[in-house]
């Protein structure tokens, strides 16, 4: 029998409908984070120093749009009863992927760092309508402590297959190196991200209608500033936004990594879509495995856990680059997928501890659900663009050479050792502070 009083749950049908979202935003997540700064540097002839920048600039816009996309979707949501109104613009998001890899004519260098990064600021600005509304929902849902982790599985599943749909995917489709190759794999996947982001719209609709609607504040969206300091008040979503951001980071730089340590370390570029699927794939079947595991030792813990994993992942990962050939290759190996159960923890932790963060502050009277999507989602653009941003600086800083058409060009004992470092230790350090801030919130519970 049914009591009345526990709280709703959705079917599985209803919360696929809605992490089938995911996919699409896996697709944006990995293909720009996996291949366009390679894109930029051994493609069109940039720089690397400049091609971190055209990656990072443009993130500035991001950082200050989120927190008013935040505000503005809290306005919607009490105007009109939900937050879809805003998410209908994910639909462009797939021709605006497509057109950032369609460079015109021979542009190279700068000129074409300048059509990537133009594109690179409309996808993300379209990423952000889609995405600030989208991951805002769950803390909308009258529903309790352990369904919000339920609901970011399903998600998280979900997500896990856009990414490692887009991460095998996309090198093996611009496996020839050219600009039509690169051009190819954009407009394939692209149909893939219009497709997830229609299934989502109704599947958003299903899921609150199942599980019930609590408007925001009346007081929210009235000021994005007001917001902010709301947002910024609240310790322990500070301590875990503050983590979340070099956990981002360091994730993003490994991903802009891995394409130069396949090309360069081990001589082999399609090593690049077996590592992701490596990667990867352990992480699509680990998300039930944490959210069994994390009823028993709460999310705070888990987090941790998958954090620690990752850092000294990133280190084991130092002695088979360096070995190369097949024993190398094969100790990476197992080092990735270890590192893809932790990558699986820390996004199925970190974005079901930001909702109980919205519910904890809604008993004081303070939630603004979408304010603080939105300084996360910012904070989360910011990690992207930071990620690849630190690993161009080590390949320029090593002396790395940039190279056109595909061709690769002959670097020296400095640039592989750069390659390397910001490979290994770089993201363990920046993981390491990471796990650093997670420790100082005290927001978890053991039920």
């Amino acid at each position: 029998m049914t009591d009345p009083q526990a709280p709703p749950r959705a079917d599985r049908r209803t919360l696929t409908r809605y992490a089938t979202g995911s996919v699409g935003m896996g697709v944006w997540v990995t293909v720009p984070g996996l291949l366009l700064l390679y894109f930029l540097t051994d493609v069109l002839g940039v720089p690397a120093a400049f091609a971190g920048l055209a990656l990072l600039l443009p993130k500035i816009v991001d950082i200050v749009v989120h927190p008013l996309l935040g505000s503005r979707s809290d306005r919607q949501a009490r105007t009109h009863g939900h937050r879809r109104r805003m998410m209908r613009t994910g639909l462009l998001l797939g021709p605006a992927m497509a057109a950032m890899f369609t460079v015109p004519g021979q542009l190279t260098g700068v000129p074409a760092a300048l059509w990537v990064g133009g594109w690179l600021v409309a996808g993300n600005l379209l990423f952000a309508a889609f995405q600030v509304p989208y991951l805002t929902t769950p803390s909308d849902l009258l529903v309790g402590y352990h369904e919000r982790t339920r609901v970011f599985m399903f998600r998280m599943v979900l997500l896990t297959v856009g990414l490692l749909g887009a991460g095998v995917a996309a090198p093996a489709l611009a496996a020839g190196g050219g600009r039509a190759d690169y051009t190819r794999m954009a407009l394939l996947l692209a149909v893939a991200m219009t497709a997830s982001a229609a299934v989502a719209l109704r599947g958003v609709r299903r899921l609150t209608d199942a599980c019930g609607f609590r408007p925001p504040d009346p007081r929210a969206g009235h000021s994005t500033l007001a917001d902010l300091r709301i947002a910024g008040r609240d310790r322990n979503f500070r301590a875990l936004v503050l983590s979340y951001l070099f956990t981002g980071t360091t994730t993003h730089l490994f991903l802009a990594a891995l394409p130069y340590v396949t090309q360069y370390l081990f001589h082999n570029a399609k090593l690049t879509a077996l590592f992701m699927g490596l990667f990867l794939a352990p992480a699509m079947f680990a998300g039930p495995g944490w959210t069994a595991w994390s009823r028993r030792i709460g999310k705070q813990r888990g987090l941790l856990l998958s954090q620690a994993v990752f850092a000294a992942g990133s280190l084991a990962l130092l002695p088979g680059a360096r070995l190369g050939g097949g024993a190398g290759t094969a100790l990476t190996a197992v080092v990735v997928m270890a590192m893809g159960i932790a990558f699986s923890g820390l996004q199925l932790f970190a974005f079901s501890m930001l909702s109980d963060a919205v519910n904890a502050a809604d008993t004081t009277g303070d939630a603004k659900a979408g304010a603080y999507t939105g300084v996360w989602t910012a904070t989360e653009a910011t990690g992207t663009a930071v990620g690849p941003y630190l690993y161009s600086a080590a390949l320029a800083l090593g002396g790395f050479v940039s190279s056109t058409g595909g061709h690769t060009a002959a670097q020296s004992g400095t640039a592989l050792d750069a390659l390397l470092f910001g490979f290994t230790v770089l993201p363990a350090a920046l993981m390491a502070v990471a796990l650093w801030f997670q420790r100082r919130c005290t927001l978890d519970r053991t039920p």
